[in-house]
């Protein structure tokens, strides 16, 4: 019998005809744990340590986050977060391009190109982004607010077929947070404040994502472990002022049912908290540096053994070129030493260092003797599975033409419509006049396209000239002086008196249509009353919300979370425990006016 060659991506090879030339040998397949030991056993400690960095980078080698030679060929990185991204066909060639690089590299280990979410409304260069050409959809929380896990699947899975088409593999998300602090900034992008609907539609998200296999699917980074919902006074923990959670209600245990439906659909990865959990009984370090967190509760309890990427530089800080630096989110653990933090990241069971580009860190770390590299194949181990199981190994590469072609395309731009439309959620009954349109009526709009309302009626400058009125707002909240900061909208959730005072005396003059984007629970006391009609959407075309208006067709969602009456009902209520204000102005769960 020829010898037997086995190439790092499993194929077989043997000497046929015993001149030196060798040739593919029948199954070219092995089980995906022999693969990854074969190769861990021919990689050295300076790839393994490449392995554990997951970087960012920019399309074309631009800003800060080069992605050329030295990160890829010289510190053997090779999973990069996507930051702005081109057009579907230059993504697909810079994908191309950057799998090109690897493949030069000694042991051509395929690179994984990760994202944040891009199939919303909600842009903000630290969680979230638009444009690139791909299909939007509502925010996730409107996708919690349209009660359909099925929908959700299928829009999730054309989600996995876009990005997948441009070579992103591993997506950012989805996010398992519960709504149950209203001032939290980051509300859009979660389910909602009901754990058990947030369930069903992560579960759904997921499988949507995944497909029957990573090797058709996008893997999902469910975030962000343990529960990041209950940030004190709502402030986000991007930032200092937002390092606390406050736990006062003690329900930790509700804000882990989301994570565990996410793990029942078989989520790939996992992604920690930055924030430190006040009062939940865990220490009082960020979850990234938490062993009870992540090697207690995620690892033993909920027995998980996929990936677990630290939320991006807990270790280093963030440049966003225009908006400023971020310092690193080591909340807790600002006292240790570069090094001491790095060592509790790595026992508390952290495999891949969100953010991290330098792959010395963990080099110096093992050569010095204060961690072994057997602990360092551990989180090597579960890196290179998933690079299996999404099949890079056989082919990174993926088709431009294709990618132009399917990204964006009409089915996928009317299924996010669908998804939009599903969406929306009638707050109060239809009133007066709004019963009585004429045919051809006068349209008075505030942010709204005149263009698409001219579909719809004659639009006027002047509320007086109108026989109704289309007024679309933003939730309120408060300006913060950073750059960056200003992405997040915090603090309060009432629109200035001098704005309602406004907006009721338009009411006033003439019947009004109000729709309010609700990417957080906004006070709504006295628009619901004085409105001839209010809907929640969770974004959603113009058109979409004019058709509900004018009584073409109803909003069918379902509140996600509970609207509160007063700020003063917010700041009493527990911060961890859904539905803890005494008398919200709505209820989640509301359905058509219901």
């Amino acid at each position: 019998m020829p010898e037997l060659v086995r190439h790092h991506d499993g194929t077989l090879f043997r000497d046929l005809n015993h001149n030196g030339t060798m040739e593919p040998y029948e199954d070219p397949r092995l089980p995906v744990e022999d693969r990854v030991t074969d190769l861990l056993a021919r990689t050295t400690l300076e790839e393994k340590a490449g392995l554990l960095c997951h970087g960012r980078m920019l399309a074309g080698d631009r800003g800060p986050y080069r992605s050329g030679a030295e990160l890829i060929g010289e510190r053997h990185i090779n999973h990069f977060a996507m930051m702005q991204v081109p057009s579907p066909g230059e993504m697909a060639r810079w994908n191309n391009h950057v799998q090109d690089l690897a493949a030069a590299t000694r042991l051509g280990i395929p690179v994984t190109l990760s994202s944040d979410p891009r199939h919303g409304v909600v842009s903000n260069p630290a969680t979230a982004h638009t444009g690139g050409g791909f299909s939007p959809g509502p925010e996730p929380i409107g996708l919690a607010a349209t009660d359909d896990p099925d929908l959700v699947e299928e829009f999730a899975r054309a989600v996995a077929g876009e990005l997948r088409a441009v070579g992103i593999r591993l997506a950012l998300h989805p996010m398992a947070d519960l709504a149950t602090e209203p001032r939290w900034a980051r509300i859009s992008g979660t389910f909602g404040e009901d754990p058990d609907r947030a369930g069903r539609m992560l579960a759904a998200y997921v499988r949507g994502m995944q497909g029957d296999s990573l090797a058709s699917g996008v893997a999902c980074m469910t975030k962000h472990f343990p529960g990041h919902g209950p940030q004190a006074d709502g402030e986000d923990s991007h930032f200092a002022r937002g390092k606390w959670q406050a736990f006062s209600g003690n329900n930790l245990e509700q804000h882990l049912k989301p994570f565990e439906a996410a793990l029942g659909a078989g989520t790939a990865q996992m992604m920690t908290c930055y924030s430190i959990p006040g009062g939940s009984g865990l220490p009082e370090v960020g979850a990234s540096f938490s062993r009870e967190a992540i090697t207690g509760l995620l690892r033993e309890r909920l027995g998980f053994d996929g990936v677990v990427c630290s939320d991006f530089n807990v270790l280093t800080g963030l440049d966003i070129p225009g908006l400023g630096e971020l310092p690193p989110r080591n909340w807790g653990v600002e006292h240790l030493s570069l090094t001491e933090q790095l060592l509790k990241l790595l026992d508390a069971g952290v495999d891949q260092l969100g953010g991290e580009t330098r792959s010395a860190l963990l080099i110096d770390a093992v050569r010095d003797g204060s961690v072994t590299e057997d602990r360092i194949d551990a989180s090597a181990r579960r890196v290179l599975r998933d690079k299996f199981r999404l099949g890079l190994f056989e082919d990174p590469y993926v088709d431009p033409g294709a990618a132009e072609a399917l990204v964006g395309s009409p089915a996928t731009r009317e299924l996010g419509r669908r998804a939009q439309r599903r969406s929306l959620v009638r707050l109060t009954p239809r009133r007066g006049a709004l019963n009585r349109i004429p045919a051809s009526p006068a349209v008075y709009v505030e942010n709204v396209d005149p263009a698409v309302a001219a579909r719809y009626g004659r639009v006027v400058d002047r509320p007086e000239e109108a026989d109704l009125a289309v007024v679309r707002l933003q939730a309120p909240y408060e300006q913060r002086e950073s750059p960056l900061e200003r992405h997040f909208h915090s603090g309060s959730l009432e629109f200035p008196p001098e704005e309602i005072r406004r907006l009721e005396a338009l009411c006033a003059t003439v019947p009004t249509a109000v729709d309010v984007f609700l990417d957080r629970p906004a006070v709504l006391t006295g628009l619901s009353s004085a409105a001839a009609l209010l809907t929640g959407s969770f974004g959603a075309y113009d058109d979409l919300v004019l058709d509900v208006v004018f009584g073409r067709r109803d909003a069918e969602g379902v509140l996600p979370f509970d609207l509160p009456s007063s700020m003063a009902e917010v700041e009493s209520s527990f911060g961890d425990v859904p539905f803890s204000m005494p008398n919200p102005l709505f209820r989640c769960g509301r359905r058509a006016g219901g």
